[in-house]
């Protein structure tokens, strides 16, 4: 008997199996982890809903895996499927450890699998790809399935695309000899992920971005002023801290940049909700985790989810609801040593601050004196859909004055 992959969230269709916790011919009862999967940067745990024997394996670390699409068999009854089968409990990131380095070639679209014969009525492609083939206008009589027994995956859908035709004259696809000797690295989990998020959001929203300067003199002090009250609370009082915060009173004077796009709807969405999302590095790839209500927060408390949050991501722990809901978004390269940046917004937000590092410089004051002073790069991108330049700057102008005159955040 089959067991599907079940439902893992809203607006998940398919995830990547990352390691299986059980082998055929185990025993397994109903609520015992079989599979740990990953989608969304989150790593989550499929439990059994039946008891029984396993009797074989279908899938294998690395493959991707739609929603409804067979992963095991068993000798049990059915059960019931669950719902959703997220464990917010077992959430984790860590990007999968290589398995044996085997290719996935015999996974990727345009396999040489017999297409499905014209006209039957029993495609096997899930509703998900049903619905995107119905979309792009492809008949899935003419897709050559990559998946197990032919079954018609999303890739497959790019894959039977007609190829792009190149324009007379026009120079030749670089032919790459991937026969030389270099080392391969699986390019599966969090990195894949990632991967998608990135191409998505640069192919979707046209960037334009905005970089500004700003004196964080004042706001250098006064970190030093608090970094011991934090420290005696037990938190650590970050720079990121009093930027999230900055952003937070800059989108409510601001608020068509806390928002976010629906394409299908044709609406532009205007949040009245501050959630900040946080870029984290973390071994196995970038995060962002978020941090909820930065505006009715205090500074401190603000600091003190930065830090549990960067923690949570960096040994893995955080739960699949902490990468959601984010309005706007904060990265910075200041704390690694980059100046300024061009930032990748996430998709559907409409924006994203970059940081730079804060480097002291000589600055003419308003008397047209030389002084020195604390001095950082922003580096803003916005979705030229729905934001023009010149709400992009009254949205920098509004975040640098809460960062010059920092006293206003402590309100």
């Amino acid at each position: 008997m089959d067991f599907q992959l079940p439902e893992l969230g809203e607006g998940v269709y398919e995830a990547e199996a990352v390691r299986w916790l059980v082998k055929a011919g185990d025993t397994v009862k109903p609520g015992q982890a079989l599979l740990e999967v990953l989608t969304d940067k989150a790593t989550m745990e499929v439990p059994a809903p039946f008891a029984g024997v396993i009797e074989n394996l279908l899938v294998k670390p690395g493959d991707r895996i739609e929603i409804g699409q067979a992963i095991l068999q068993h000798d049990g009854k059915p059960g019931a499927q669950p719902k959703s089968a997220a464990n917010p409990d077992h959430a984790k990131a860590d990007s999968p450890k290589p398995q044996g380095g085997k290719s996935e070639n015999a996974n990727r679209p345009g396999s040489n699998g017999p297409p499905p014969a014209p006209g039957t009525s029993t495609l096997k492609a899930a509703p998900a790809v049903r619905q995107m083939a119905r979309k792009l206008g492809i008949d899935l009589a003419q897709v050559r399935g990559s998946g197990p027994a032919g079954r018609i995956m999303i890739d497959d859908l790019a894959a039977s695309a007609a190829p792009v035709a190149h324009a007379p004259g026009s120079p030749k696809p670089l032919s790459i000899d991937f026969g030389q000797p270099g080392t391969r690295i699986p390019f599966t989990g969090l990195r894949r992920v990632i991967a998608e998020h990135m191409v998505h959001a640069k192919t979707t929203i046209p960037h334009y971005a905005y970089v500004d300067e700003c004196d964080v003199t004042d706001l250098v002090t006064l970190r030093e002023s608090l970094k011991e009250p934090g420290a005696a609370k037990g938190i650590k009082l970050t720079y990121l801290a009093f930027f999230v915060k900055a952003a937070a009173f800059a989108l409510k004077e601001v608020p068509i940049v806390n928002a976010t796009l629906d394409e299908k709807a044709g609406e532009i969405v205007m949040h009245d909700r501050y959630d900040i999302g946080i870029a984290v590095a973390t071994p196995g790839g970038l995060i962002v985790p978020v941090v909820r209500d930065a505006d009715k927060k205090s500074l401190l408390e603000v600091a003190g989810d930065i830090e549990r949050l960067s923690s949570d991501a960096r040994h893995g722990k955080q739960r699949r609801e902490d990468l959601q809901g984010a309005t706007f978004s904060v990265t910075s390269v200041g704390n690694i040593g980059g100046l300024f940046s061009t930032p990748i917004i996430a998709h559907p937000q409409v924006a994203i601050l970059g940081l730079g590092k804060i480097v002291k410089r000589p600055v003419f004051d308003e008397n047209g004196q030389v002084k020195a002073a604390d001095m950082v790069y922003l580096s803003f991108s916005f979705d030229h859909r729905v934001l023009d330049g010149a709400v992009g700057a009254a949205f920098g102008n509004a975040v640098i004055a809460r960062l010059k005159s920092p006293a206003v955040l402590l309100l």
